[in-house]
């Protein structure tokens, strides 16, 4: 009895989450609410969405984008509020500019050095012909081969 009982609860999902029900004027503010959501980054969790994360700091900024939104602030306003309150953390592409050019530029550049290491490479091995031996070192070859032979 005891073990059903443990096995019931231990199938029940014992975390009881609230569920946001926002309501919006248009389908256009609920699709850039979800768009928005979707690109936020939540500070407190590992590499996920404001939208899909259950934190409280996740659930406060959904809160703040469905207000501004209700405000009438465009999208950038709402990012640029968010990354000053938060930090470049937030967006998962980061904006290009001077201190994130090298992470922008970095891939490419790796991809153009390796192309032209690789084009070296290929370039040096084509270059490299196997040359016939002369009479001479022919002769020569076969005495130390007789050599090693008999020793």
């Amino acid at each position: 009895m005891v073990l059903a009982l443990l096995m019931l609860v231990a199938a029940l999902d014992a975390r009881a989450e609230a569920i946001e029900v926002r309501g919006f004027d248009n389908p256009v503010t609920e699709k850039r609410y979800q768009e928005l959501t979707a690109t936020l980054r939540c500070p407190k969790c590992e590499n996920q969405a404001i939208g899909d994360s259950n934190s409280p700091i996740a659930a406060d900024m959904r809160e703040r984008v469905y207000a501004q939104l209700q405000d009438g602030r465009s999208d950038k306003e709402i990012i640029d509020f968010m990354v000053q309150r938060f930090g470049d953390y937030v967006l998962y592409n980061p904006r290009l500019e001077g201190r994130t050019l090298l992470l922008w530029g970095l891939p490419g550049a790796l991809v153009v050095i390796g192309a032209v290491v690789l084009w070296l490479i290929i370039r040096s091995r084509r270059r490299t012909q196997v040359r016939s031996l002369s009479a001479e070192e022919r002769a020569r070859l076969d005495d130390l081969i007789d050599k090693e032979g008999s020793a």
